[in-house]
């Protein structure tokens, strides 16, 4: 049985769900997710309550429908023809997003969502998952141009670029800023060109 929130219908069904997972997503900037109300989501959202209920079931739910949503919404990875430009504007957008006054208290909720909630972890890792294998090809690219030492792990580099961002946001609650993703990006080159993310690597 699919879980709540999977599948994806057209019609009016279709218009239902973008207005609850709106709704979902204005509550959690707007609240976080321990204050995630499914009545106040049907309310705001403009369904009936059971509408609700029957579909997602949970706050947790919601919000894992929402990561798949965003998932499927988020722009493409960057091609600017070099591995050092990409990975500027894989830094640049984590960055745009995680200070985003309306995404990154959305982001910030369903990371203080997915430490409590498994379901809302599998979700996010699903998220994480899916913007990964977006971007691989910045690797596979990177490499066929003599970039990157051969068998680099595209992953590993990508997880690489976002990690400090991450640290500092959900971690330390440090202010994030251009300067920071720039040093995330210049160390991940020098670690890629010294082989750090070959498996069995130096």
């Amino acid at each position: 049985m699919p879980a709540p929130g999977a599948r994806r219908p057209g019609g009016r069904t279709a218009k239902v769900r973008r207005a609850v997972l709106d709704a979902t997503q204005e509550a959690l900037a707007a609240s976080g997710f321990h204050a995630l109300n499914m009545d106040r989501i049907a309310a705001g959202a403009g369904v009936g309550k059971t509408t609700v209920y029957r579909r997602w079931g949970s706050p947790a739910a919601l919000v894992a429908d929402l990561l798949d949503d965003m998932a499927e919404q988020s722009l493409p990875a960057a091609d600017t023809g070099g591995l050092a430009g990409d990975l500027r504007a894989n830094a640049a957008l984590v960055l745009e997003t995680l200070t985003d006054p309306r995404m990154g208290p959305v982001f910030r909720a369903v990371v203080a969502a997915a430490a409590c909630d498994e379901e809302c972890a599998r979700a996010l890792g699903g998220f994480y998952r899916t913007r990964l294998a977006e971007w691989a090809p910045v690797a596979v690219r990177a490499e066929a141009r003599g970039e990157l030492p051969p068998g680099t792990d595209p992953l590993e580099l990508l997880r690489a670029v976002s990690a400090p961002l991450y640290y500092r946001f959900a971690v330390t609650h440090e202010e994030l800023t251009p300067a920071d993703a720039e040093r995330a990006v210049t160390a991940t080159l020098a670690a890629a060109a010294a082989g750090a993310f070959v498996p069995d690597g130096p």
